[in-house]
């Protein structure tokens, strides 16, 4: 899997950028923020996530970690896909769709081109577990990468996303479940 890429910008666009890596050079699909924060840079350091459909190999680039998270979490509601994802990453923040999720505001999602009420609503109860106890970028981004880390070893472990992501909801509610990747897999394991 390709995490991140560092190179200079070949092509840059609001939906798009092209990083030159050695002579290679990789499209990938980024946020209006991730474009506003990149756009008068030369060389960059940029996240990544591998989408693979049945018709395309689709890479999407974020300028932090923080944004890449909010997009996995995004893409895993049912009904909402990369490009509604990215979509709503352009038109608010990582902070505001924090803040959004946890004060349950459809409305402010329902701004957004594409997102309707019952996705709205789909986006706030599915991730208002995942979300909705903490707040501020360094606590939700710590807790979100927690998540994703201990997802990903759930399932280098044989588990489906299904069963992690139900076990580690569990697991959450449990006392000192953040305190590090490491105590919330062994939580998680115990639900499963």
């Amino acid at each position: 899997m390709i995490t991140h890429l560092k190179g200079k910008i070949a092509e840059l666009s609001p939906a798009h950028v092209v990083i030159d890596c050695n002579g290679v050079g990789y499209m990938l699909h980024i946020s209006l923020n991730t474009f506003s924060k990149i756009k008068d840079l030369g060389e960059v350091f940029i996240y990544t996530l591998l989408i693979v459909r049945e018709d395309a190999h689709l890479l999407y680039g974020f300028s932090e970690r923080d944004e890449r998270e909010i997009f996995i979490q995004l893409v895993s509601v049912s009904g909402i896909g990369a490009a509604t994802a990215r979509m709503i990453l352009s038109s608010l923040s990582a902070d505001e769709i924090r803040s959004a999720i946890s004060a349950g505001d459809v409305r402010r999602f329902k701004a957004v081109k594409g997102v309707g009420e019952k996705s709205a609503q789909r986006i706030i109860v599915d991730l208002k577990d995942k979300m909705g106890q903490f707040t501020g970028s360094t606590g939700m981004g710590g807790v979100l990468s927690m998540q994703a880390e201990a997802a990903a070893a759930l399932a280098a472990l044989g588990f489906s996303k299904a069963q992690a992501d139900k076990a580690l909801g569990a697991a959450l509610k449990e006392p000192g479940a953040n305190d590090s990747v490491e105590k919330l897999i062994k939580l998680s394991l115990k639900f499963l």
